[in-house]
């Protein structure tokens, strides 16, 4: 008689899972709490740490875009990993370093280990998230013909497994560094602030280093062809393939030398990405081809750009807890009692905390509730979800709009600092408001495009978030000019005085633009044919 199998993962998957743990705990560890180091150390204004912060943020969200599509054209994700995450090191290294040096280092050169983080992060989180995906498939060539059933039950059980605690690890490590290392960067030191992420990722790339005989490889044969022979004939791919009108991609693993069309594996998001979660195909176990007419990807984007461009001002608002939300809490009183400091961008751990407590009583409670009431399977269509988030986001900013307002009262007219406890409403909106929107869109652009073409839709997902953090960079360069005319300051509205600075009008402008996003938003949602069934 059989034993009843006990559902567990791998230690290649546990291993895994822990590194990206670690990783989130090291990034969050260094962005989340980025524009105080700018302002207070740095001693860069207001608007250019925020405007440094946005673009930095928006290259880091379309990096994985375009290492996702040359790891799966030309490398293996083992040797991406390795690769990239020593440069993420050595980005951490070099910021840590820079941060005990400040007083003999040039300003600008603060950027070059950022964006070397960048780089190395842009490629290490789209490959470690496929490559776990591929420790799922351990057991694979394993299976006999009396057993398809029961593993095919195993292999969804372990994935389900795999995706929560996934989620899990992921939430974790942010949260972590959201409030850990925000606490040590205010009160003990930012040397010791850096040192701390850069540590634990070296300690974490160690480990996934020496785990190399646990792990599952794709068995595939590399091109025999050099590196420039390969980027060269990849070329001449692309262009006999827009010759022929179709698009096409070299796969590294040429069965036969001949050309074969690209399989793309592609994470939607970071922490950010909420939809790993469920397990339901949108995420880590996309494997799609890119092999479509040109007319038809133009088609198929031209259908999608409206709704697109809409959703660039929620990009925007999803981009203030990094910025100005964390300066605001620089300007208000954060002590509990006489000693105990809150770190501004601690605050930033109240969002997280809201997506895991209603990501579960989403799917539980809201959606059965709402399936009675509208009769539709969901409870909701994907962009009512969608556009409820917009709504709570703009909730959000008004509120952020009225709390500023208040702040500046107190400090003009009665001389007191306002509590950073009156931030939490706003954090906490917007925590809400990642559930319904950023899980929406990440289903919204996954199934409104043909299977074969499931690359551009997340494409045009993840772009969402980095073409919105260069526009919140425009938009304070614009209104920095713009408001500085008259200013005897020349702060505007993002003065470096608490009293002068106008952060109050800011949120309500892009509460305004936000709302016109989100009429046009509605009346486009209203018209809109879906394609998924």
């Amino acid at each position: 008689m059989d034993r009843p199998r006990t559902t567990r993962l791998s230690k290649s998957c546990i291993l895994i899972i822990v590194v990206a743990s670690v990783e989130r705990f090291a990034y969050k560890g260094v962005s989340s709490n980025l524009v105080t180091y700018l302002t207070e150390v740095v001693q860069m204004s207001t608007s250019s740490a925020a405007r440094s912060v946005s673009t930095w943020s928006g290259v880091n969200f379309m990096l994985p875009l375009l290492s996702a599509v040359l790891t799966d054209s030309f490398w293996d994700r083992y040797s991406v990993i390795a690769a990239s995450s020593l440069l993420y090191v050595v980005g951490l290294i070099g910021l840590t370093s820079w941060a005990l040096l400040q007083a003999w280092m040039p300003c600008s050169s603060l950027f070059l280990p950022l964006y070397l983080i960048s780089i190395g992060q842009g490629c290490y989180n789209p490959s470690l998230q496929a490559f776990g995906a591929d420790q799922l498939q351990m057991d694979d060539d394993d299976d006999d013909d009396d057993s398809a059933y029961e593993s095919e039950e195993e292999k969804s059980k372990v994935k389900s497994l795999f995706f929560q605690w996934w989620y899990f690890g992921i939430c974790t490590g942010s949260l972590l560094g959201n409030s850990i290392m925000s606490y040590v960067q205010d009160t003990i030191g930012w040397g010791l602030g850096f040192a701390i992420p850069s540590g634990v990722m070296a300690l974490s790339v160690s480990s996934f280093l020496c785990g190399a005989r646990l792990y599952v490889y794709n068995k595939r044969k590399a091109h025999k062809s050099r590196p420039f022979e390969s980027v060269v004939r990849f070329i001449k791919d692309v262009a006999s393939s827009v010759i022929a009108r179709k698009v096409r991609l070299p796969f590294r693993d040429d069965n036969d030398d001949d050309e074969v069309a690209v399989e793309l594996e592609l994470q939607a998001k970071s922490l950010n990405d909420l939809s790993i979660m469920k397990g339901d195909g949108i995420g880590i176990d996309s494997f799609i081809k890119l092999e479509e007419p040109l007319p038809s990807v133009a088609k198929t984007i031209a259908r999608l750009l409206p709704i697109w461009a809409m959703l660039l001002m929620f990009a925007v608002i999803f981009q203030q807890p990094l910025t100005f939300f964390t300066k605001q809490g620089m300007w208000m009183h954060h002590r509990i009692g006489t000693s105990f400091v809150v770190p501004p961008a601690m605050l930033q751990s109240t969002m997280t905390i809201s997506i895991i407590l209603l990501m579960p009583l989403y799917d539980k409670m809201l959606v059965p509730l709402l399936r009675v009431i509208t009769r539709e399977e969901k409870g909701i269509t994907v962009l009512q979800r969608i556009g409820i988030g917009m709504f709570l986001s703009i909730v959000a900013m008004f509120i952020a709009t009225l709390v500023e307002s208040k702040r500046l009262y107190e400090c003009r007219e009665r001389g007191i600092d306002l509590t950073i406890f009156w931030l939490l409403p706003q954090y906490v909106l917007l925590g809400i408001s990642d559930v319904f929107t950023v899980v929406g869109m990440n289903e919204f652009f996954y199934s409104e495009v043909p299977n074969t073409m499931r690359t551009i839709g997340i494409a045009l997902y993840s772009s969402v978030f980095g073409f919105g953090s260069f526009l919140g960079a425009f938009l304070i360069d614009i209104l920095q000019v713009v408001t500085a005319v008259g200013d005897s300051n020349k702060g505007g509205w993002f003065s470096d005085d608490p009293r002068e600075a106008r952060l109050d009008k800011y949120y309500l402008f892009l509460a305004i633009l936000s709302c016109i996003s989100f009429i046009v938003f509605t009346y486009l949602s209203r018209y809109y044919n879906s394609t998924s069934t």
